[in-house]
């Protein structure tokens, strides 16, 4: 495999506190990254570095080998990142097919002229985004909830509505910040099945969960950060094994 996104060196300062310190990593196309740690890890700052909310103060991001560094947040989608947030996001008072249709915003050729005009063009077009949004929603398992608002749909279906809405913008990488955050155990476990269809169908997934039994069992490598550092990276199985890990998590060395 190739990397589709590699990360060198990145650092994240807030006034005196180092959210994140040389962080480095790669991606491979087509693969499910874990990224976990204990809270204030530095996970989520990651991410909004990643996708253009914070600018790093150190280091680079490259995706698909282009420099991603000073883009803005829908640029970065643009270019075939998009991601969930660990505090949903959505439009409550829209439904969710709307919900979904404007995560095609990125995609659409339509401007002002057209959306006033509402010439044959325009029309076409929204038809499609609609199709394209029930889809998504069918995808994930919430297609009978298409028409309600999305404020009103249950925990585990507001998490699997922002996927969709991820996946309309047509993502080569699909970053996910903690959506089994919430969800019981059957939940999660078709969160786990939807996770590897998405993989199967050719998106990448950058994943953050505080689910250590999920991120074990669906990642292909996974990265642990502890007060902004990276402290192991590898297959699962070993990341599991490693004292410095099992000492962040627990509070105590591997040999107590």
């Amino acid at each position: 495999m190739t990397a589709l996104l590699v990360a060198a060196g990145i650092g994240k300062r807030f006034g005196g506190i180092q959210a994140l310190a040389e962080v480095s990593f790669a991606i491979d196309r087509g693969a499910i990254y874990g990224l976990i740690g204990p809270n204030g890890a530095g996970k989520t700052t990651l991410f909004n570095v990643l996708t253009g909310i914070y600018a790093p103060d150190a280091g680079t991001f490259t995706f698909d080998a282009r420099p991603l560094a000073g883009l803005k947040p829908h640029e970065v989608t643009a270019r075939g990142i998009a991601r969930t947030f660990q505090n949903i996001r959505l439009f409550a008072n829209l439904s969710a097919l709307e919900n979904v249709m404007i995560g095609r915003h990125v995609r659409t050729r339509a401007g002002v002229v057209g959306a006033v005009l509402r010439d044959r063009a325009t029309r076409a077009e929204e038809a499609g985004i609609e199709r394209r949004a029930a889809e998504l929603l069918e995808y994930v398992g919430i297609a009978g909830r298409a028409n309600d608002p999305a404020g009103s749909l249950p925990y585990g279906d507001q998490r699997r509505l922002e996927i969709a809405r991820a996946l309309a913008t047509e993502p080569r990488l699909l970053a996910l910040d903690e959506p089994a955050a919430g969800m019981n155990e059957s939940e999660t476990r078709a969160l786990r099945g939807l996770l590897e269809r998405i993989r199967a169908d050719g998106v990448t997934i950058l994943l953050i969960e505080h689910d250590v039994r999920l991120v074990l069992g669906v990642c292909d490598r996974v990265l642990v950060l502890d007060y902004g550092r990276r402290i192991a990276e590898g297959p699962p199985a070993e990341v599991r094994r490693d004292p410095k890990v099992i000492e962040a998590y627990l509070g105590v060395s591997a040999a107590a």
